[in-house]
């Protein structure tokens, strides 16, 4: 072989040519062919794979929609019905990218719900969970400026009221929403700047998903038991065991996919955004999309308007603090009684949160909101780090292997007591 050449094992000449030059074959292989996996994951562990998916299908959709858009407050609205009506499958395209911003969240969600139930945010994960949570802001933020594209009457008035948002913050406030606007109220040039911010995000998002999958690498993945594999009897190569798992999710979340496009297109979207944008009309209520609406509830939560600002963004920020906020030796909720029913009331919890959201800011709703909000940061800043000192966890099986042979990790007889619990 030629010096300089990698020594590639590819068989097909064509492809060994450009491997020998470019090893991105044998990366591919070593990444995603032979990579040692838990031979215990779940289903749980498609919704990964399934972020990626949903993600590239925005970036493709959101490229031909920018081709037909028009980003000027008198076109907007315009340009996104003639989309609709006049461009060839464009009401597809729009329809797919639409309601694949509701499907990646709900992705997205479950990912983080299975982390938090299994405890991958532990040592020596920090980082890639850390990333995690920088991908969910930003998709929050992307999709809150792809909602405002359409220029409707929602469109508009969550645009002028969540931006109003930083006037609370002092000293600065009110700079940063003159920046956003681009003027003095929401019109052409805050258009143009959420446009413009929409199409880069995306691609910001893609960087920092190559940054999380990188760190996933060379961590390893976690797995149901919360414990690491200590020899190659407990993995499994990635192909193709689990190629043909996440085959099996993606074509359930395709079928799922389709079912809303086709036959609900506009189910998760508001009738009001039908409407072309009236600063001079109010809607009667104001509310953002559904994945927003339990950050909404803890805004409208607190009657301090900078109280409010603070507790909505610190629900993000507690997420980064979370591995060292949890200090239980003990990844896996499986073994862990109470912090497992304290997660499961926390999930009902959000639900309740976003329900809360939806309501009008009056009664009743503003008092479920409160409870619901002192439920949601007392289970990061007091349950957890609580029943890291006075919980006592199950006894974790001496491997993976050995517990999938003896019921999936499940214990039964001498194996409940075989071994005391491990660090993270």
């Amino acid at each position: 072989m030629a010096s300089g050449l990698h020594d590639s094992t590819i068989q097909n000449p064509v492809i060994r040519w450009i491997d020998q030059r470019l090893p991105v074959f044998t990366m591919m292989q070593k990444e995603y062919g032979s990579f040692p996996t838990p031979r215990n994951f779940n289903y749980l562990w498609n919704f990964g794979a399934l972020a990626l998916i949903n993600l590239v299908i925005m970036i493709v959709t959101g490229i031909f929609l920018a081709m037909n858009y028009t980003a000027h407050t008198s076109m907007a609205f315009d340009s996104v019905e003639r989309i609709m009506r006049d461009v060839n499958y464009g009401w597809l395209i729009r329809y797919v990218h639409m309601n694949g911003a509701s499907m990646f969240f709900i992705v997205v969600m479950v990912h983080i719900w299975r982390n938090l139930y299994y405890g991958s945010y532990k040592a020596p994960r920090e980082l890639l969970w850390i990333f995690g949570v920088v991908i969910f802001l930003l998709m929050m933020a992307t999709a809150f400026m792809g909602y405002v594209l359409p220029w409707g009457q929602m469109s508009f008035w969550g645009a002028t009221v969540i931006t109003n948002l930083f006037s609370a913050i002092p000293l600065v406030g009110d700079s940063i929403v003159t920046l956003l606007w681009g003027g003095f109220s929401v019109d052409n040039p805050t258009l143009n700047r959420f446009f413009s911010l929409h199409y880069l995000l995306p691609f910001v998002i893609a960087g920092v998903v190559f940054l999380h999958v990188a760190t996933l690498h060379i961590t390893g993945s976690n797995n149901p038991l919360g414990i690491e594999p200590k020899g190659p009897q407990d993995t499994l190569p990635f192909h193709p065991y689990y190629t043909a798992k996440d085959s099996v999710g993606i074509i359930a979340y395709f079928i799922v996919f389709a079912v809303l496009v086709f036959f609900t297109p506009n189910y998760l979207g508001h009738t009001d955004n039908y409407i072309p944008a009236n600063p001079l009309v109010t809607p009667a209520h104001i509310v953002p999309e559904w994945y927003f609406l339990p950050f909404y509830a803890i805004l409208r939560a607190v009657p301090d308007k900078l109280g409010g600002v603070l507790l909505m963004f610190g629900a993000i920020a507690v997420l980064f603090v979370l591995p060292w906020l949890d200090r239980s030796p003990v990844r896996s909720m499986r073994f862990r009684p109470i912090a497992k029913w304290a997660l499961m009331l926390w999930g009902i919890n959000f639900f309740v949160l976003m329900w809360a959201g939806a309501m009008p800011a009056e009664g009743i709703y503003v008092t479920i909101a409160r409870l619901s909000t002192a439920y949601y940061f007392a289970y990061f800043l007091v349950i957890l780090p609580l029943l890291a000192k006075i919980e006592r966890p199950l006894p974790l099986p001496e491997s993976i292997s050995h517990a999938v042979l003896r019921g999936g990790g499940r214990l039964h007889g001498a194996a409940a007591t075989a071994k005391p619990m491990e660090k993270a």
